[in-house]
C-alpha cells in the first residue's frame, strides 16, 4: 500500500463513492423488519448493508408467506427501545402499516419516507430512529434513502429538541 492511501480510501464502497467513515453510525447494528410484501426488498437492503460493513439484525419475517406486519413492527420497535440496534428499517406493502406498529413502541420515532428529502428532514428535525419503506420501491431509491437515513445527523437545534421532547412526553 502506498503512503498516500488512507483508511478512507481502503473502505470506499462501490455505490455513490461514499465510505463507511462518512456515515453517521459506522459499523453499528441496524434492525430490519418486514411483512411478506416487504420481504424481498428487506433481503436486498440487508445484502447492501452487509457489504458496506454493517451488522444487520433481522426481526422477521423470513419468507413471502402471508404475515401480519404489526408483529414485526413491534419486534423492531422493542429492539430500538432496548438499544439492541441503533436504527431500524421497516418494510411492508405500503410502509404505512408497519410504521404505525413501530410507533406504538415508546421511544420509537418511525417515519414513512418515499425519498431522500423526506428522509433528511426526518433525521435532521425529528431524530427519527426508524424509517418505513414500501415493499415495491425500486432498489436504487431504497439504497439512496437508506444512505441518507444513516448519514444524516440530528440537528440538535433547540426548536427540534423541544418538539421531540413534547412527543416523548405525551401520554394521551
Amino acid at each position: 500500500m502506498d503512503k498516500e492511501t488512507s483508511l478512507e480510501d481502503i473502505v470506499k464502497n462501490d455505490y455513490q463513492e461514499q465510505t463507511i467513515l462518512d456515515l453517521n453510525i459506522p459499523n453499528k447494528k441496524i434492525g430490519m423488519a418486514s411483512d411478506h410484501r416487504g420481504y424481498k426488498l428487506k433481503q436486498k437492503i440487508t445484502n447492501y448493508l452487509n457489504k458496506r460493513g454493517y451488522t444487520v439484525i433481522d426481526y422477521g419475517c423470513d419468507d413471502t408467506n402471508s404475515h401480519d406486519y404489526p408483529e414485526f413492527g413491534f419486534k423492531l420497535g422493542e429492539a430500538i427501545q432496548k438499544k439492541e440496534v441503533e436504527r431500524g428499517i421497516a418494510i411492508c406493502g405500503s410502509g404505512i402499516g408497519i410504521s404505525i406498529a413501530c410507533n406504538k413502541v415508546k421511544g420509537v420515532r418511525c417515519a414513512k419516507v418515499n425519498n431522500t428529502k423526506e428522509t433528511k428532514y426526518t433525521r435532521n428535525d425529528n431524530d427519527a430512529n426508524v424509517i418505513a419503506l414500501n415493499g415495491n420501491m425500486p432498489l436504487y431509491r431504497a439504497k439512496d434513502i437508506v444512505d441518507t437515513f444513516l448519514k444524516t445527523p440530528f440537528s440538535n437545534e433547540d426548536r427540534h429538541q423541544k418538539r421531540n421532547e413534547m412527543l416523548n412526553n405525551y401520554n394521551g
